[in-house]
This record gives structure tokens, sequence and C-alpha cells, in this order.
């Protein structure tokens, strides 16, 4: 039984985040993803500017390939009148990416560092040890002085762990399809309606995606057609054309934990607590958590990864989850209201250097 340094459970963004800082320090990592790689899931497919940075410092951003994504240079809010707002991001602006293309570029700068890659190779089970854990998989068993679970909304490990926390605040939803198309503009749309909001992300240099968000007991039938029908300027747009992957949803979004760590363990990404996607900072996020955790890890390891070796990782997720936590209940409070929204949207779009400095100094 192979003996790691660190067993990442999950093969997305924020997993594969943390395996190439802790490979680049020197830790050997296996990563455990229970699905083909790469899976394919719910994403709002934004970058802010610090995620763009991050992915670049991971050695990825140059594996990606071009028509897979598009750059973006702001956030527009679009109303029901047409009234809207919108705003430059700091520079060198957003990335739109197609998911399955951005795990496959972290995939392959990881493989090149030297982490080994399971698919389809479920974890069954998890057994701490005086030297870490012993880890039963669809592949069989193996060990690892720390684990760290990236295993997404729902995460298995942290209810294992007696992590979980009941969320609270409204039930949110989300879901998203892609469209063959060029993309109409170089902004972050957010659609705004009553109860519920749509998002349009350049994902390609022909390819356009669309997610929508609402809370729970919104009146009618949901489907991705329904929702898109809500919002007839933006269903004039996108309906000719031809779509481009299947409807895939999440949800419920809002996930809480008790702690981030324990001893040899930590939570990261979607897993860690999660409030809503309405400020796309999700991937960004995630991606400043993971750097701090694996460059933490060298030190935390030679300390035995107790709980206390691995806080200073804790205090980095709050400091980060406080400020994208506030942004985003403000933002779904102002979207949830709309007497309070519109004219507040309208205001802003008299004014966008305002609006830009909310953006540069609000987005994570």
């Amino acid at each position: 039984m192979r003996a790691w340094d660190v067993a990442v459970v999950g093969g997305g963004p924020a997993g594969l985040a943390v395996a190439l800082t802790t490979a680049r320090r020197g830790l050997s990592t296996v990563v455990l993803e229970r699905a083909a790689v790469p899976p394919d899931k719910a994403c709002g497919e934004g970058l802010m500017p610090s995620g763009v940075a991050a992915l670049e410092r991971f050695g990825a951003l140059a594996l990606l390939e071009p028509r897979e994504c598009a750059r973006f240079v702001g956030i527009r809010y679009v109303q029901e009148d047409g009234s809207g707002a919108e705003g430059l991001l700091p520079a060198p602006g957003g990335l739109g990416v197609r998911r399955v293309a951005l795990v496959k570029a972290m995939a392959a700068r990881a493989r090149m560092l030297g982490v080994e890659l399971r698919e389809q190779c479920a974890v069954r089970g998890q057994r701490r040890t005086s030297e870490g854990w012993e880890v039963e998989t669809a592949a069989g068993p193996l060990r690892a002085r720390m684990l760290v679970a990236a295993d997404g909304l729902a995460s298995p490990l942290r209810r294992a762990e007696g992590l979980e926390l009941e969320a609270t605040g409204p039930r949110r939803f989300g879901l998203r399809r892609h469209f063959r198309m060029k993309p109409w503009a170089p902004f972050v749309e957010v659609h705004l309606s009553e109860g519920v909001e749509a998002y349009v992300t350049p994902a390609g240099d022909e390819r356009v995606g669309v997610a929508f968000l609402w809370t729970d007991g919104l009146p009618g039938r949901i489907g991705f057609d329904s929702l898109l029908a809500r919002f007839p300027v933006l269903a004039g747009r996108v309906g000719g054309a031809e779509p481009d992957s299947k409807a895939r949803g999440a949800g419920p979004l809002a996930r809480a934990a008790r702690a981030r760590v324990a001893d040899r363990f930590a939570l990261v990404g979607d897993a860690a607590g999660y409030v809503d996607a309405v400020t796309g900072e999700g991937l960004s996020l995630a991606f400043t958590c993971a750097e701090a955790l694996g460059n933490l890890l060298p030190d935390a390891l030679a300390q035995g990864a107790t709980r206390e070796s691995l806080l200073p990782y804790e205090r980095v997720f709050q400091g980060a989850f406080r400020k994208y936590a506030w942004l985003t209940r403000s933002v779904l409070l102002m979207a949830g209201t709309p007497r309070v929204r519109r004219p507040l949207v309208r205001w802003l779009g008299t004014r966008p250097r305002l609006f830009e400095w909310v953006l540069a100094h609000a987005i994570v």
C-alpha cells in the first residue's frame, strides 16, 4: 500500500488547485476523483481577476485551449425595463472558461508536476491512524499523512468528520446550459427579475453560458426553457442558437461547516462552505483558499498536521469567506427586493466609476 503526503478527494478546480500547490512544494500528492476527468458540473464558469492570476501561478493558464475560453472586461446588470449598470473589473479583467476545459488544463499541469490523478476512483471509507489516514477506494487502499476534502457542496467527508452545520436562509438553486454562438459583449451580464436571475458568461470564442439562480418557491414550472422565458430579451438573443451542452443543475447552494480543519484533515472549495453563486466568486475563492492550504502543508506536516498547525489556513479562509459572504448576502438582499434594487441599479448606471470602485474593493 503506497503512502502519500497528501490525498485530495475531488478532482474539480478546488482539489486540483490544492494538488498543484502541494506538488510545487515538494509533497507527494494523489487526487481521487469518483468520475471520469474532467467531470462536467453546473458552474457559472467565470473567473474574477484574482482567479485568473492564481491560474497563471499554477502554470495552467497557458494550457487552456483558446477556443474554450473568453476574456471579459466587466460586469453588467440588466433589469426588466432595460435599465442597468455596468462597470469594468480591475486589470487584467476576468476569464470565462468552460469548466471541463479548466479542469482538463489543471489536470494536465498537475500531472506535469508529478501528481497522480486517479479517475473513477470513489472513496468508500477512511480511517485515522497514528501516522495519518488509511483510505479505501474503488481502486484499493492507500495511506496518506493528510486528507483534503474537495468533494463538493454535499461533501460526504464533511459529514463523516462531524463538521456539517445546517445552513440558514432561503434555499437557492442553479441551472446552466451553453449555446453555440459568438458572445455579444465582453461582459458577464446579470439579468434581474423577481425571484430569479440569469447570468450570461462568454465561455469560448463561439460559446455563451447561461445560468439561472432562483429561490425555492418560485411559482410555475421550473426548467431551463421556462426560466429563459422569464427573460424575453435574453431569450431573443439565444433562442435560435444551437445548445452546446445539456442543462445541469445544483442546489441547495448554501452550505456551512463548523470548521475547515481537524487533525490531519481540511475542507476546501464548496465543501468548506458556500453562500450563493450570485457574485460569481466561487472559483476565485476556492483558488485563494486552496493555495493558502497547499503552501501551509509542508510546515504543518512537519508538526504532525494537527488541528493547531492547520489553523493559519482556517484564518485565511475566514478572512476571504467573510468578504465573499458579505458581498453575496448584500447582492441577494438587493436582488430580492425589487423596490430597492430597481432605483439602486438605475442610480449606479449613472455612476460607472462608483460601480467600478465597488467591484475593485468587493470582489474576491
